[in-house]
């Protein structure tokens, strides 16, 4: 499976440019409405980007995982749509958009990394958009299915809790949605770790 950070295999050599941060557990990286300045690459830790609506209800759009970029869609320094909150504690690199400017500069191959990155995250915000109409099961599969599609290996990194923090479901919910995948041969679980077999299958439940 080709994913969009397949041609990156060391961010260590681009750190350099950006600006090491740190978060707590359920601090915001950048809000809703604020202007932005760059994007983010997460580094360590897990990461839920949101939106809210005019009464105030929160929608989960994403989740972003360790060796991922967040806020790319605010290079352009326009207001962030979203907010990203930090599900753990989380250690991040700004790049801001003179920063991307020398990045892109030393390092041309990455403007593909960033174009392709872009495209997917318009996508699974659309994806997102009827996402209070979908069952629990639904809810899980598609957040397991941008998983898939991010990374050529079918480990799932994140636990139970992880989730559940990140779909607004509770663990038990949660935990019964994967059992069953388990007995339907979609998933297996090993040593506390999930391992997805039939992605078709997640595919086939939010299609």
């Amino acid at each position: 499976m080709i994913t969009v950070y397949e041609d990156v295999f060391n961010w260590d050599t681009y750190l350099k440019f950006g600006k090491r941060e740190f978060f707590k557990r359920k601090q915001a990286i950048y809000t809703q409405g604020t202007c932005g300045d760059g994007f983010y690459f997460l580094h360590k830790g897990l990461v839920r980007i949101v939106s809210v609506n005019a009464t105030g209800k929160e929608r989960m759009l994403n989740i972003v995982i360790p060796n991922q970029l967040l806020g790319v869609q605010c290079l352009d320094q326009k207001q962030h749509f979203t907010s990203a909150i930090a599900v753990k504690d989380s250690v991040v690199y700004h790049f801001s958009c003179e920063q991307f400017k020398e990045l892109i500069k030393a390092h041309p191959e990455l403007f593909k990394l960033f174009s392709r990155s872009v495209i997917h995250k318009m996508k699974i915000l659309l994806d997102r958009i009827n996402l209070e109409t979908f069952t629990s099961e639904q809810k899980v599969a598609l957040l397991l299915q941008n998983i898939c599609y991010e990374f050529k290996i079918y480990e799932v990194p994140i636990i139970q809790q992880d989730i559940a923090m990140s779909t607004g479901l509770t663990r038990i919910t949660v935990y019964k949605v994967l059992k069953q995948w388990e007995k339907e041969g979609i998933i297996t679980i090993q040593n506390k770790k999930y391992y997805i077999k039939k992605p078709d299958s997640l595919r086939n439940l939010v299609n």
